[in-house]
């Protein structure tokens, strides 16, 4: 139980590391190295949570190019411009670990992101962000299995 607590704390520290990054682009290193935080905070912050949250930080950035194509592409009648920013980040981190992040089961990544979007969205913001990342779920789900059609048709 302490794992998945962990993992949950590291989940929002890296959405509020990429709201920072998204809000006022501060810079990568100043993301990982926590100085945004409260000196309270950062003095009690685990070094196991600040790891995890550094990978989904990192991960996102270097990727955010596709990562955002994958969202343009499952939002209906929305531009990425017109998200709000919790959102946004909220769905950047998430993709991410669909994508890249293959030994984390989806339903973890998306019942942890409506957890998020619960606490520091709209009221509306869990709805939303489920949908979205339940259609790329199931685009990737079938986008790994036609590449496994595809490998055994070679063989």
């Amino acid at each position: 139980m302490a794992a998945i607590a962990s993992r949950r704390k590291g989940r929002i520290l890296a959405f509020q590391a990429l709201y920072c990054w998204e809000s006022n682009r501060v810079s990568s290193d100043e993301l990982i190295a926590f100085s945004w935080l409260e000196k309270e905070k950062l003095a009690e912050l685990d070094e196991g949570i600040a790891a995890f949250s550094r990978l989904l930080i990192m991960g996102t950035i270097e990727n955010v190019q596709l990562i955002d194509e994958m969202i343009k592409s499952h939002l209906q009648h929305w531009d990425i411009s017109r998200l709000n920013r919790v959102d946004l980040a909220i769905l950047r981190m998430s993709v991410y670990t669909l994508m890249y992040q293959s030994e984390i089961a989806p339903s973890i990544v998306i019942d942890e992101a409506i957890g998020i979007s619960k606490e520091f969205g709209t009221e509306d913001s869990y709805r939303f962000v489920n949908g979205v990342l339940d259609s790329i779920h199931h685009t990737l789900l079938a986008q790994t299995e036609k590449g496994a059609v595809l490998s055994q048709n070679a063989v």
